[in-house]
């Protein structure tokens, strides 16, 4: 079953003209593809499947999805590293594979 996990889009910028950003899981910050919800802002929440945003969501629904999530234990690959390009933007918290700052 393909799930999509809510999170809060934290920043932006373009990276080779793709919308990307930084979105943050209940603490766990991953780079995302945010070229499908061209529209998001920071604060935004948004629905994302393998690294890609699939909609734009409101509060209120990412944390009854989160909840649900959680609930069902479906959480568990959240945190699990990733190893995302070391010369993307990065910050405390993300994960930017070996060496990152990452959980």
């Amino acid at each position: 079953m393909c799930l999509g996990i809510p999170g809060r889009v934290m920043e932006t910028w373009r990276d080779h003209d793709i919308f990307m950003g930084k979105v943050d899981f209940d603490g766990v910050v991953k780079r995302v593809c945010l070229e499908h919800v061209p529209d998001v802002t920071p604060g935004d929440f948004v629905l994302v499947h393998v690294g890609f945003a699939l909609s734009a969501i409101d509060e209120a629904e990412a944390k009854k999805v989160f909840a649900f999530l959680d609930g069902m234990e479906q959480l568990d690959e959240l945190y699990v590293p990733s190893y995302d390009d070391p010369g993307s933007p990065g910050g405390p918290g993300e994960d930017n594979g070996p060496g990152g700052s990452g959980p």
